[in-house]
């Protein structure tokens, strides 16, 4: 396991792989500066944005992908082989821990998503709706990775993370691109509503 630097996470799209996030540069956190005043409201926006438009993605993105994805979803879309973080915490965890977990699940959605959206911009080159959506998720992921970051270090003095990021598509089939899009994008929708009904209450005002 090696350390991966935290810009470095917003970028890898690479075969399944782990590796220790390093939230900040330096050898510890550097302090309440890092934080706006606002981040534990602005946190608790993003993973309710996200809860919301999961789905609405989701039908979205196989709207596009067309036949056989749209009339036989159940079967190429079941997310049941598809590497995602154990969410393993519920409302009576403590909020370090679920602080940690939701750090590990964004870090890799975000780099799926990146990989999705590689995929889509050669796939579907003209589907603006769509490329726009994923751009629009990606952004609010890569914000509530900051804040997670933020909030981590303020109030734990965490600035390492172990995590795990997906697969890449690249040099897969046109079929199987869209496919491990559905998969993920699936499974994204399970994932996000049980990472809002975790998470909220603990940043409830």
């Amino acid at each position: 396991t090696g350390v991966v630097p935290f810009v470095a996470l917003l970028l890898l799209q690479r075969r399944p792989v782990a590796g220790r996030a390093l939230l900040v540069t330096g050898a510890g956190c550097p302090g309440h500066g890092l934080c706006r005043s606002n981040v534990q409201e602005q946190t608790r926006r993003q993973v309710a944005l996200l809860n919301a438009t999961a789905q609405d993605l989701f039908s979205l993105y196989l709207k596009c992908q067309g036949e056989p994805f749209s009339s036989e979803t159940d079967k190429l879309c079941n997310p049941s082989g598809v590497f995602f973080p154990a969410f393993r915490v519920n409302r009576t965890s403590e909020k370090k821990e679920v602080m940690v977990a939701m750090y590990k699940l964004f870090a890799f959605l975000n780099a799926s998503l990146g990989n999705i959206t590689r995929d889509q911009e050669e796939l579907n080159p003209t589907a603006k709706e769509l490329l726009d959506r994923l751009h629009n998720t990606t952004k609010t992921t890569r914000g509530l990775i900051s804040n997670l970051t933020c909030l981590l270090c303020k109030n734990y003095n965490i600035f390492q993370v172990d995590v795990s990021y997906g697969e890449s598509s690249k040099g897969k089939s046109t079929f199987k691109k869209k496919q491990q899009g559905c998969q993920v994008l699936r499974k994204y929708v399970q994932v996000i509503a049980q990472a809002a009904r975790v998470l909220l209450p603990h940043l409830s005002p």
